[in-house]
């Protein structure tokens, strides 16, 4: 162990996210990494990382492993460094080699960029479950596995943070089959598999890995708090890559040098292992899981989203009242934004972290689009400076303790004779459980609706009646059986029957699953 190898100390937290007000869009911190303000590229040059380090019975191999990392601490590149390494139920004297290492690091004295959380299992559960455990303690911008074993050697992550500095990534993989590093040869049947399940993977993701069993997966940490892990043992590879891929990150490849090892001298994984992966591909391949639960619905609306044709139908009927000033209110990852651009400008905004990271991504190619952090009931959020004729609000005000409020802030915001779209749940008798899952204050009626338009000084142009076919869905569901959300094949379901539904909606005697307010701006109404 090197001697100069930092000691213990607290590490402030960093914030993930630079919210973007008034501005043009810039990208969150802990995406580093690269932002356009003010039209100024500017680049980063440092960041920081936790390191978590799964540990099951390597007695001899951990103290090593963990020393390596210090090497990271030499770099200019990184200011912070956190090491989470979690004991997973080891039944050998790895427990011990961790306390002495620990005693050891302990003992150092002065200032250092490292510190450190030291975790156990009781019971050994897995590479995955150690990898959430670890993932709970992570307060960096920047995410990496390292086994504790000595079959990968830190040096490569410093490759790997460069270009995160570089490029604007959000996963880099460190790939053991790309020319570049060194490799000891070794097990040629288990190269295959591992190319085979890399294959595979690619197919089903539609990404070009070379490497997707890789240990040194690289990942900005809000982006991977914010994705279910569901694996609990090696499986967890195929896992996070195909789920990373879903969430259509920017996912890149470097070469690293890979020492394997031998049966002989630990290696723990086996076919069994590879049977596994193989399964998992298949099973993520199928799963629509790729957000974690929070207040935002994230997973329910993501499912929403797989109805392609439903979204476009709602955007036809609301393009004819579009101005070309542009504000959309809510806008998630932009699935409605898409077919309402191009426009002279269009700012799309919302409150969730995940989803403005990805209408960041739709700028570089649409020079008129803005991103911003905007909530409807905070008129200080609404981007400063700015006037427009349009303003976009889709199931946004239903979600809103004081939606007059809100709908007030509109109403300030928008040029004399401007509209206002607001898109509603219709119905109150409908409330149910999805309703509640995602976070809906209450369900409108269309007297209702108007009165709350009235009251925010808007003159009334318009009442759409939208959907009608969804009503008997949505009873059914949130009201008959308490789902908390859709299944896959019902929204499969949706998109191939959304044509017919178009045609069918304005005859069906039914009443509409939601309601559509025009809302204008008059020059003698009043806020």
């Amino acid at each position: 162990m090197r001697s100069n190898f930092p000691a213990i100390r607290p590490m402030s937290t960093t914030s993930a996210t630079n919210r973007v007000q008034g501005r043009s869009a810039t990208r969150p911190a802990a995406q580093g990494l690269l932002s356009v303000e003010d039209g100024i590229e500017k680049k980063r040059t440092s960041t920081t990382l936790s390191v978590i380090v799964p540990a099951y019975n390597e007695q001899y191999l951990i103290a090593t492993s963990l020393s390596r990392l210090a090497v990271l601490g030499e770099s200019p590149l990184l200011d912070k460094i956190k090491i989470i390494v979690v004991n997973d139920g080891s039944t050998d004297g790895t427990a011990e080699a961790i306390e002495q290492f620990r005693a050891s690091v302990e003992a150092e004295k002065g200032e250092s960029k490292f510190s450190w959380v030291w975790l156990q299992h009781e019971k050994n559960s897995g590479k995955g479950s150690a990898i959430r455990t670890g993932l709970s303690q992570v307060d960096t911008e920047l995410v990496v596995m390292h086994d504790a074993d000595l079959e990968y050697h830190p040096v490569d992550l410093l490759k790997m943070v460069e270009l995160f500095l570089m490029e604007d990534a959000d996963a880099v993989f460190g790939s053991r089959f790309m020319p570049g590093g060194y490799k000891r040869a070794l097990f040629f049947r288990h190269e295959l598999g591992n190319k085979l399940l890399t294959f595979l993977c690619d197919v089903v993701s539609d990404v070009n890995l070379t490497d997707m069993e890789t240990c040194y997966k690289m990942v900005r940490a809000s982006l991977l708090k914010s994705i279910p892990l569901e694996s609990s043992t090696f499986d967890v590879e195929p896992e996070l890559a195909i789920k990373l891929a879903k969430r259509a990150s920017r996912i890149f490849e470097v070469p690293i040098s890979y020492s394997g090892r031998t049966y002989r001298e630990g290696k723990k994984i086996n076919w069994k292992d590879g049977v596994r992966a193989l399964w998992a591909i298949f099973h993520y391949a199928m799963s629509s899981r790729i957000y974690a639960e929070d207040e935002h619905g994230a997973a329910i609306l993501e499912r929403l989203n797989r109805a392609p044709r439903f979204t476009r139908w709602m955007a036809d009927v609301i393009r004819p009242y579009l101005g070309d000033r542009v504000l959309e209110i809510g806008a998630g990852i932009g699935n409605m934004s898409v077919h309402l651009m191009p426009r002279t400008t269009y700012w799309a905004t919302d409150v969730n972290d995940q989803y403005l990271d990805h209408l960041w991504r739709l700028c570089p190619t649409r020079p008129y689009m803005r991103v911003a952090y905007t909530d409807a009931e905070n008129p200080e959020t609404f981007p400063a400076g700015q006037s427009f004729n349009t303003v976009v609000c889709l199931n946004v005000v239903e979600h809103i303790q004081d939606d007059a409020a809100a709908l007030r802030n509109v109403w300030n915001v928008l040029d004399q004779g401007g509209r206002a779209i607001v898109l509603v749940p219709c119905g109150p008798k409908l409330y149910g459980s999805l309703d509640e899952v995602l976070g809906h204050f209450r369900r409108y009626t269309r007297q209702q609706l108007v009165e709350l338009g009235e009251r925010s000084g808007f003159h009334v142009e318009k009442v759409l009646e939208f959907n009608r076919p969804g009503v008997v869905a949505w009873w059914l569901n949130g009201r008959i059986l308490h789902r908390k959300k859709f299944g896959l094949a019902q929204i499969r379901l949706l998109n191939f029957m959304t044509p017919v539904f178009r045609l069918l909606d304005n005859w069906l005697p039914l009443p509409p699953l939601s309601i559509i307010a025009i809302l204008r701006k008059d020059e003698n109404s009043q806020s």
